[in-house]
């Protein structure tokens, strides 16, 4: 029979657990996902959050160090910001590919091989020059496109990859040019920049030269005997740094691709899981450092006049630093477009600002490891602080 029916006395005590509902509840556990964060905190979680800082002490050092010595005139901005700029291109490149757990050590190599891309066929073969550069353009991103493609196929590390077509470059870059020129730098292409509409407009001299002839009758800045402006405007490079940046650092942070960079950086089969073409992001990315290099190249040949086939040397190396210091992770996954920048800023500040002062320039490459390793080691403690919760 059932003890549906059956009555207990009243004075049998009920079950401790029978009387749960008379206990006051207990409040609830703390979730680590609602708790609350100090403002300090949430900036030392901001992947930019080092490279600004530092950029900020390294400004406060000149300032100290060299205020006196023109390096915070018009002028002394101008060459330290082209600098910036120049390294900056290839920094966005570089910082996005790392985010997405990637490397392109033939940026470098790249920039020697576009440049002759753009000379060999203008100066003697007479095409034109806008031409020759999207001939350079379509080259570049064509062998960018087979960096990426050769990784994902073969899956091998794309240091290994990379580090091939670095010395394939440089040796094609050097063979081509002895062969067609007879020489290893080729002159002439200042004065067929000035002559193309495209090249001049987008890649050749200053923009806003009156507006800065005007800051200099006005005695903002110097003025030549000739009446000329001592900074005849701002050059097209800082132009392309910020606009390059402005586009990498929305695409990074509002769009969908941008996700899925972050995606395939912090855990690619997961990402592949969930429906992210892995495969086409990554060597998009590859194709986009390509791009970067060309483009460094291109704004280069047309500021000198000429190309060379060492140049380019070590940018590679310099890239990766900006993008470290500015917070991006050797790992992947984490990152920031606008720390890269700010990365490229404390090198070209530095690099040009010790010339200001009695510092020899030989401590410049120290430096240069020293923010590298103070950078490594904070991107690591952030990466501890996000993963530990």
């Amino acid at each position: 029979m059932g003890v549906a029916g059956k009555h207990f006395p009243s004075h049998v005590q009920k079950a401790p657990e029978e009387e749960s509902d008379a206990v006051a509840p207990l409040s609830p556990p703390s979730d680590e996902r609602v708790r609350k964060e100090s403002r300090f905190g949430h900036l030392l979680n901001r992947p930019e959050f080092a490279a600004i800082s530092g950029a900020v002490l390294v400004f406060a050092v000149f300032a100290f160090a060299a205020g006196g010595s023109g390096m915070f005139a018009l002028d002394g901005v101008m060459n330290w910001s082209q600098v910036s700029a120049y390294l900056g291109l290839l920094a966005v490149g570089a910082c996005l590919l790392m985010i997405a757990g990637e490397f392109d050590l033939s940026i470098g190599s790249m920039i020697g091989f576009a440049g002759m891309m753009v000379a060999i066929p203008s100066v003697y073969f007479h095409w034109p020059l806008s031409l020759s550069i999207l001939f350079a353009f379509a080259g570049s991103m064509a062998l960018g496109a087979l960096n990426g493609y050769l990784v994902m196929r073969t899956r091998l590390p794309s240091f290994i990859v990379t580090l091939a077509f670095l010395f394939i470059l440089r040796g094609l870059t050097l063979a081509l040019s002895i062969m067609v020129a007879d020489r290893t730098i080729i002159s002439g292409v200042g004065d067929l920049a000035q002559n193309d509409w495209i090249a001049n407009t987008l890649f050749h001299g200053v923009a806003l030269h009156g507006f800065f002839t005007n800051l200099a009758h006005m005695g903002i800045g110097k003025l030549l005997d000739n009446g000329e402006p001592l900074v005849p405007g701002i050059p097209k490079v800082i132009l392309w740094w910020f606009a390059l940046a402005a586009v990498g650092a929305f695409v990074l942070a509002k769009t969908r691709y941008g996700n899925w960079i972050l995606a395939v950086g912090g855990d690619a089969n997961a990402a592949k899981n969930v429906g992210v073409p892995v495969r086409r992001v990554k060597i998009s990315l590859f194709v986009l450092t390509a791009f970067c290099s060309c483009l460094f190249a291109v704004l280069q040949v047309c500021d000198i006049g000429s190309a060379a086939a060492d140049r380019g040397l070590q940018k590679e190396f310099e890239a990766i630093i900006a993008a470290v210091i500015g917070g991006t992770l050797l790992t992947g996954g984490y990152g920031s477009v606008v720390g890269a920048c700010f990365g490229a800023l404390i090198f070209g500040v530095v690099q040009i600002g010790i010339t200001y002062t009695n510092v020899s320039s030989d401590w410049f490459r120290v430096f240069l490891g020293v923010m590298l390793l103070i950078a490594v080691l904070f991107n690591h403690y952030v990466r501890r602080r996000v993963s530990q919760g």
